[in-house]
């Protein structure tokens, strides 16, 4: 992608309302995953991962601002996985090799994550994971467990569902729009 200000503006504006739509999707359905970095990763993916941490940024503080008073928070962990996937995830990965790469991705945030809902707000977020934690802390496990438990299953579906969407959008980029990706 040429790196003209217009167009990065352009293309930074159209990722962080990708992934602010996808996060009030994911909150107001409850899903037990996020949908929060679809256009982290796609930036971070196309442009590299400081770039991806960026929009990570600027995403987080637009939705605390407007829907959701936890982003704020997690940010770190939007930071994390933009960095990891800007060198580990390339533009003409294949859907196999996302398989193992969602690992590579999921793991850091994961941690981040994990040790944000714990510390933070003892298991209590706006998410739909949280009520799975809060269901496996019911049953009997202690809730660092719980958290812990479902936020590594939540977190690797979101990040491989959230690639598998990435490196659609940029297949039909190439194709609808070519100069914009090369």
């Amino acid at each position: 992608m040429t790196k003209s200000p217009a167009r990065l503006i352009a293309f930074f504006a159209i990722a962080i309302a990708i992934n602010i739509v996808g996060a009030n999707i994911a909150l107001f359905l409850r899903l037990p995953i996020y949908l929060d970095t679809i256009g982290t990763l796609l930036v971070a993916v196309v442009l590299g991962p400081w770039y991806g941490a960026g929009a990570a940024i600027l995403s987080a503080l637009i939705n605390w601002m407007t829907t959701d008073i936890f982003s704020l928070y997690f940010s770190p962990v939007a930071i994390v996985v933009a960095l990891v996937a800007g060198f580990t995830v390339k533009k003409n990965s294949r859907a196999v090799s996302l398989l193992w790469k969602s690992l590579v991705v999921f793991l850091p945030g994961t941690i981040v994550s994990s040790l944000i809902t714990v510390i933070l707000f003892k298991g209590i977020t706006s998410s739909g994971s949280a009520i799975l934690a809060q269901f496996l802390h019911g049953l009997g496990l202690d809730m660092t467990t719980s958290l812990v438990t479902v936020q590594a299953g939540t977190d690797y579906i979101d990040r491989l569902v959230s690639l598998l969407i990435v490196m659609a959008v940029i297949k039909l980029l190439e194709k609808q729009v070519p100069k914009l990706i090369k």
